[in-house]
């Protein structure tokens, strides 16, 4: 006989979960808020600076911090790597047992300590001013051991942690890993990172898919289904069964598109007249059609937000492909 286990409460005090995960998330609001409000001051200053110096760096940015700094730092480097910027994460315990040889001159090193005082970081702090590899701290408290080594220092304001006694690493870590980000999408924009770059780096899962173009899954050439302007229907409707799409694409006495004939325009027609007309008075006129190289994301949101199941693929007015929602299926972003 299988008994039935019953959740016992999580908090004190009755206080439900959700309350303490409401209380969590305004208390880290709120530190996010302080630290929105420092940016128009002197820490949107050193930002500056600091993007300015990254940007013209020929090596990468080594990320380094220990503890749960060490955790946002991974976080933050494997951000800044995925949006153009190389960098890697370096833990100062091994940096101190032979990993200081993986940074180089030309490189820059963004530390993380919340106090700035992590004892940890002295000897990446020690090889950085030996070798001169610029120093960008990101810690609260400008005038700790970090702050004060740092060529650039990223100096956060204090807010309250979401811990109830104030101690544990909470609404610090997340602001930390905000500023990271604020970082990176700096450099992102100051490097002209675009959607094409973004795929190099993210060609798998649902995310590459998106971001591949419609010229690399569109069909063409003998596969679409074309027929000119003033076709009879009969004619029509074969091309349609042959290729299989449930479309067919009419273009006028140039090549240019004039319109298509979809299984909803079959339907509104459909009656003992159909077999006796021209495609040109059962297509529609302008319809819905996309760019070659048009990310297949957009093509997606296309079709679904116009209940359309097959786009023309265009070039200077002239259909050069064809798109079908299934396509899409195959290719793993819908």
């Amino acid at each position: 006989m299988t008994s039935i286990v019953r959740p016992r409460p999580v908090a004190q005090g009755g206080r439900s979960a959700v309350e303490s995960a409401a209380r969590t998330i305004e208390t880290e609001r709120n530190g996010l808020d302080v630290l929105r409000e420092a940016m128009d001051g002197e820490l949107g200053r050193s930002l500056t600076a600091a993007v300015e110096s990254i940007a013209a760096a020929k090596g990468r940015v080594v990320v380094t911090g220990m503890g749960k700094s060490g955790h946002i730092g991974r976080k933050i480097a494997a951000t800044l790597a995925s949006t153009g910027t190389p960098a890697y994460y370096v833990h100062p315990g091994e940096a101190s047992h032979g990993d200081l040889g993986m940074i180089q001159p030309d490189d820059v090193i963004l530390a993380l300590s919340w106090s700035g005082e992590t004892r940890e970081l002295a000897d990446i702090l020690s090889y950085a001013k030996r070798r001169r590899v610029p120093l960008i701290a990101l810690t609260s408290n400008a005038d700790s051991t970090l702050g004060r080594e740092a060529d650039i220092c990223l100096a956060l304001p204090r807010a309250r942690e979401a811990c109830p006694n104030n101690q544990a690493p909470t609404t610090s870590t997340t602001m930390t890993l905000t500023m990271g980000d604020a970082l990176a999408v700096a450099l992102l924009e100051e490097r002209g990172f675009s959607a094409l770059d973004f795929h190099a780096y993210h060609p798998g899962g649902k995310l590459g898919a998106e971001l591949k173009q419609v010229s690399s899954v569109m069909h063409r050439g003998e596969r679409l289904p074309v027929v000119p302007a003033g076709t009879p229907m009969t004619e029509a409707l074969v091309i349609q069964s042959e290729k299989g799409f449930g479309c067919v694409i009419v273009t006028g006495p140039d090549g240019s598109l004039a319109g298509i004939v979809t299984d909803g325009d079959l339907r509104r027609h459909m009656g003992a007249t159909l077999f006796t007309m021209s495609v040109d008075e059962v297509m529609t006129r302008g319809p819905t059609t996309i760019e070659p190289d048009t990310l297949l994301g957009e093509a997606l949101e296309i079709v679904e937000s116009r209940s359309i199941s097959a786009l023309v693929v265009v070039e200077a007015g002239r259909p050069v492909g064809l798109i079908h929602v299934l396509d899409l299926l195959r290719a793993g972003v819908a």
